[in-house]
């Protein structure tokens, strides 16, 4: 796939674009596709997306399931490190933490976010903080999702 970074900025300018995005997005992993994500923000250190409330997504109690939310957290937290590593690093997800804060009774907000020195740091462990925010802007979710960031093989350091 295409720099995620430079997909976002061509296709978030056409018509339909965003959704163009999120599909193409979505086929990278997926288990991302049973959320079915609408990313609307995609840049340097912050992305986000929406998961829509209906009923592919709810459990037992008609509410956004908390396996949905951790899919969406996941693949919010995919797009802002693809968006925001140095072409010199690379990264894996090694950990994910949550809390569960509210229930999930509207489409969803996911929001990925760090800093930006985050990513030059000497330091391969980085958290990235992210939360569910529901339409009325409840936060449903909230954690951090840990990555090991290490540079190329071949980058010179």
């Amino acid at each position: 796939m295409p720099n995620v970074l430079t997909l976002w900025r061509t296709t978030s300018r056409i018509p339909g674009g965003k959704r163009v995005f999120s599909f193409a997005f979505s086929r990278m992993a997926p288990y991302f596709a049973t959320i079915r994500p609408r990313f609307t923000v995609v840049e340097p250190n912050r992305a986000e997306l929406v998961i829509r409330n209906r009923r592919r997504v709810h459990n037992h109690i008609g509410t956004v399931h908390a396996i949905a939310l951790c899919n969406g957290l996941e693949a919010v937290m995919g797009a802002l490190a693809e968006a925001s590593i140095p072409a010199d690093r690379r990264w894996i997800p090694k950990g994910m933490e949550v809390a569960y804060t509210a229930k999930a009774t509207s489409d969803i907000t996911c929001i990925a976010e760090t800093d930006p020195q985050q990513w030059t740091s000497d330091d391969p462990d980085l958290p990235v903080r992210v939360r569910g925010v529901r339409e009325d802007g409840t936060t449903v979710v909230e954690g951090v999702i840990r990555l090991w960031v290490t540079p190329r093989r071949g980058s010179v350091e």
